[in-house]
């Protein structure tokens, strides 16, 4: 995104930190005085830590009953937004370590429910159960969704957890119960799918410009592009998130399967006549929330966008994708340290265009010309990389696994996940400095075939098996 776009986004958090202090300051006010001698210090040193303790159990005795609790839980956030990074750390070790499940509660509740001798004792025993399997910082943190953005704060919470890269046993099971939390919240009943057009309000366009995670808007007048009369773009939004999207997908309305992204974003382009286009193509989808990873919305998305469209839009009878492919380079580098990569022919036209390189590998050759940033711009290079380059990406989406069994490629998993299929690679479809360096350029789109969804999604799942068109499989030497 542009300088000035970033910089208008992070104003806006700044701006809306400093206004969740002040809009919990009200809310705390009844609160005051929990902490005797005053506030934490913004690194929290030890002697504080024992304060913000004794905080967070007055969150959790009850007093008040629901009035109470909203005030302690938003006197506990304005503490936390308090803090300095340092602070910060020690006050989620704190909640980590302190207030997780208390292990021997849980083996007392097991050794009752064993000895349960009738079906009032097992019921009984099987409800304490539950309740000490409850972590009290769960309890805690639910206190936060009374406030006002209180459902964000946790969601920012989560990913400053995810963020620090932690392998820190306590830090990744208080991630693991916000996710779990989270995810009873986001239910996707309780999303709104809400279309996003040039007249939304600043705030939310600076904010799509800041999510965007496929393809960078590189200012207004890109945005604006994206946005125009043959241009959909579509968010789910959370009620308790009413201006914070969560997951967005831009659509371009054009006459047949878009293969080239510089040529889809073109700004001098004419503006095309949605009411006349036959295909719409998904060519970025782009989770907004960091926080709340883990949980799923994109499928969902593509389903409530189709029907959408199909509705405003009746003479579209392609829904197709223009995706990146971006593990595939790394794939490469992974498969030529063991060899086999290229063909006869192909390694011998490889080592033609190259007659002084220093290594006679051609699969290392071939990693080696892919890494030079100028390559693409010369045509015999690139007319000897082609049909190498298409085979390979074939064969990496279709037969490249995880070892769970699901395809390797992130996007792929994803579209394949929802029923779409592999309809065509295109070479050279994205030559910017990032397509290059994911996957060599090459684009993949991915068609939803609206009779055929259900069955692909279902064979994928139960036998991780892909659909394909019979040019993909070709390609991929895949009968």
């Amino acid at each position: 995104m542009s300088d000035r776009a970033s910089a208008g986004f992070l104003d806006s958090v700044l701006d809306r930190v400093g206004s969740l202090r002040t809009a919990w300051r009200d809310i705390a006010a009844s609160a005051r005085g929990v902490l005797s001698g005053g506030a934490p210090r913004p690194d929290l040193p030890d002697d504080d830590v024992a304060k913000l303790r004794a905080q967070m159990l007055n969150c959790l005795d009850g007093r008040g009953g629901e009035v109470g609790a909203r005030a302690r839980a938003a006197e506990l956030g304005r503490t936390y937004l308090a803090l300095n990074p340092t602070g910060r750390e020690r006050f989620l070790r704190l909640l980590a370590e302190d207030f997780d499940t208390d292990a021997d509660a849980v083996a007392a509740c097991c050794g009752r429910l064993t000895r349960a001798a009738d079906a009032v004792e097992r019921a009984a025993a099987q409800r304490a159960l539950r309740a000490a399997l409850t972590a009290p910082r769960v309890t805690l943190l639910r206190q936060f969704n009374a406030l006002p953005e209180g459902v964000k704060f946790l969601v920012d919470r989560r990913a400053e957890l995810l963020a620090s890269g932690s392998k820190d046993p306590a830090f990744q099971a208080l991630a693991d119960d916000m996710r779990e939390l989270l995810a009873n919240w986001f239910d996707i009943g309780f999303l709104q799918l809400q279309r996003i057009t040039w007249d939304s309000s600043a705030a939310l366009l600076e904010k799509l410009m800041a999510y965007e995670a496929v393809h960078e808007i590189q200012g207004w007048s890109d945005l604006k592009n994206r946005l125009d009369a043959d241009r959909r773009c579509f968010a789910f939004f959370h009620p308790r998130m009413p201006d914070e999207p969560l997951i967005f997908v831009e659509v371009a309305l054009v006459n047949g399967i878009a293969g080239n992204i510089h040529t889809l974003l073109d700004q001098s382009a004419p503006i095309g006549d949605p009411q006349a286009a036959d295909t719409a193509i998904f060519y970025s989808i782009s989770n907004c929330q960091r926080g709340l990873n883990g949980i799923s919305f994109g499928d969902f998305l593509i389903k409530r966008v189709v029907d959408a469209l199909a509705s405003e839009l009746p003479r579209l009878k392609n829904y197709a994708t223009l995706s990146p492919i971006p593990g595939f380079r790394r794939w490469l580098a992974r498969e030529a340290e063991s060899g086999g990569l290229l063909l006869a022919a192909e390694a011998k036209a490889i080592q033609a265009i190259l007659p002084e390189a220093d290594d006679d590998n051609a699969d290392r050759q071939l990693l080696g010309v892919l890494d030079r940033p100028d390559w693409v711009e010369d045509s015999r290079t690139a007319a000897v990389l082609r049909e190498p380059l298409l085979r390979l990406c074939a064969r990496y989406l279709l037969q490249a696994r995880a070892a769970s069994g699901r395809a390797l490629d992130p996007v792929a998993h994803f579209h394949l996940t929802n029923g779409a299929r592999v309809e065509r690679l295109n070479w050279l479809g994205d030559v910017s400095v990032k397509g290059l360096q994911q996957s060599a350029g090459v684009m993949v789109n991915y068609n939803y075939r609206l009779d055929h969804i259900e069955a692909n999604h279902e064979a994928y799942r139960s036998e991780h098996k892909v659909a394909a068109a019979s040019a993909v499989r070709s390609l991929a030497r895949v009968s």
